[in-house]
């Protein structure tokens, strides 16, 4: 039988997060990639793209590895019960449980991260820290079977060390050939821990609303958790 790998769909979905790993990994031999939503209906993204699902959480196999992307819709789905309990029957049969940016703390409010090493994007680590990971400040954390990637373009190098572990090395190899994958950035920004402060400051500004209320959001996701 072929692996099944699961991407789940949501509103407000970040795209890359998504199709950065979906193109490397739908690529796999003897491989069926999977689109997931709760309901038979487009999701639009966070830019206003719509994608269809294959799939229906209802109508959905027990799947080999579930990937979920981060977006600003991430929020919601953490206090989403159908989805998060789709996500953790989904983790008790799958060989890899997998996220992209803030898909993280997706992962996190299923309960799925606590006392695990992982990563999400760089406004995220304070919320990620709130639900019981251990937030790690890099580009794919693997602990385990969870693995996790920092901010969206990192999905694409989750994906190459995915497809090594399911596959093999020279894959991997294979498949960044055949995507032309050699990242040459014009403008080298390596990281919130490596750009100037002033930058950095300036992008977090930008962002605190968004931060704060995703900080709130895992407190009150964390409080559910610790309940007896």
């Amino acid at each position: 039988m072929p692996r099944s790998i699961a991407f789940l769909l949501y509103e407000q979905l970040t795209l890359l997060d998504l199709v950065g790993p979906y193109e490397l990994l739908a690529r796999l031999p003897e491989t069926k990639a999977y689109l997931v939503a709760k309901l038979p209906a487009a999701v639009r993204t966070d830019l206003g793209i719509e994608i269809f699902p294959h799939l229906t959480f209802s109508a959905s196999p027990q799947f080999d590895v579930i990937l979920v992307p981060g977006g600003p819709g991430q929020q919601a789905l953490m206090e989403d019960e159908e989805t998060l309990s789709f996500i953790r029957r989904q983790a008790d049969t799958a060989t890899y449980i997998v996220s992209v940016c803030t898909g993280s703390l997706v992962l996190a409010a299923a309960g799925l991260l606590k006392g695990y090493r992982a990563t999400t994007h760089w406004s995220a680590m304070e919320a990620l820290g709130e639900l019981g990971a251990i937030p790690v400040h890099e580009r794919v954390v693997i602990d385990r079977n969870r693995i996790t990637g920092a901010g969206v373009s990192a999905g694409i190098d989750l994906a190459l060390q995915l497809v090594a572990l399911l596959d093999s090395a020279e894959c991997a190899r294979e498949l960044q050939l055949a995507v032309e994958y050699y990242p040459s950035p014009e403008f080298n920004c390596a990281g919130a821990h490596a750009v100037p402060s002033e930058l950095l400051n300036k992008a977090r500004s930008r962002r605190q609303d968004l931060i704060s209320s995703r900080i709130a959001t895992a407190r009150r996701v964390r409080a559910r958790l610790d309940e007896p």
